[in-house]
């Protein structure tokens, strides 16, 4: 197949090649993420680092549904939820990302991106007293996958405390009867992770409902599986999938990149 070649465009003044970069993939997450069912309208966020800082994170505006991100009308704010720029300053951000995010971001310095979403069956996982069960092997990669207790709407900054810990140096996590989180060291992992934790979560529903007896391999089996699936020890799941979800993005619509 021939690639596809799209000219890129004019970049803002004041924003580094290194950050143009991480908004043009942070927008392409925005897109890629509703495209395959998985925003919330215009709720939710995904945040990306911004190269070369501990403290500065792109984030969505908030009013714009997913579909409508693109690498310049994305948020640039600090780790305390000061906004740094806004192009659109009719739409602000919304303070429940910003504890949630910042939470992570600021714990975990090995973190680029985070990803926070409110799924049918993501939802419907987390209000499961048994969790994740390990039916799939999809769902085994996340066998060591953490919890965080429900605590109302995510406006109280005390929470971001409880937040981290519960997450510890885990990627992913589910928010007890609210949601699912995945928090990754690149934008292209994060997306990675949380597909598939979303396709586990949609398998064990289906599963469940069929209503008939459910086969769980042994627990050595289980435990070898999330291993493999490590980073550490294969190669970063995400990576080498990335440059094919752009090119998907683009054969449909390149407005991301502008």
């Amino acid at each position: 197949m021939n690639q596809i070649h799209h000219p890129l465009p004019e970049r803002p003044l004041g924003i580094s090649d290194a950050e143009w970069a991480v908004r043009v993939d942070l927008a392409a997450c925005y897109r890629l993420i509703a495209l395959f069912g998985m925003s919330d309208l215009i709720y939710n966020h995904i945040t990306a680092r911004i190269p070369g800082t501990d403290d500065e994170l792109l984030i969505n505006p908030y009013g714009l549904m997913y579909e409508e991100i693109t690498a310049s009308s994305l948020v640039r704010i600090d780790i305390e939820g000061n906004v740094l720029h806004n192009p659109d300053p009719e739409h602000g951000i919304n303070q429940a990302g910003y504890v949630i995010h910042s939470a992570v971001h600021g714990a975990r310095h090995d973190v680029g991106c985070v990803i926070h979403t409110h799924t049918r069956a993501g939802m419907a996982v987390s209000a499961m007293q048994c969790g994740l069960l390990p039916l799939t092997q999809t769902s085994m990669r996340f066998a060591d996958i953490a919890y965080h207790d429900y605590e109302s709407v995510a406006i109280d900054l005390d929470e971001r405390a409880r937040l981290v810990a519960d997450l510890g140096d885990k990627e992913a996590m589910i928010l007890r009867n609210h949601g699912l989180l995945v928090a990754s060291a690149s934008i292209a992992q994060a997306f990675n992770s949380m597909y598939w934790l979303e396709m586990a979560c949609k398998a064990q529903v289906d599963a469940m409902h069929s209503g008939v007896a459910l086969h769980t391999p042994p627990q050595a089996v289980i435990d070898r599986t999330c291993h493999l699936y490590k980073p550490t020890t294969r190669r970063p799941f995400g990576e080498m999938e990335w440059p094919a979800m752009l090119r998907y993005l683009d054969r449909r619509d390149p407005g991301f990149r502008s």
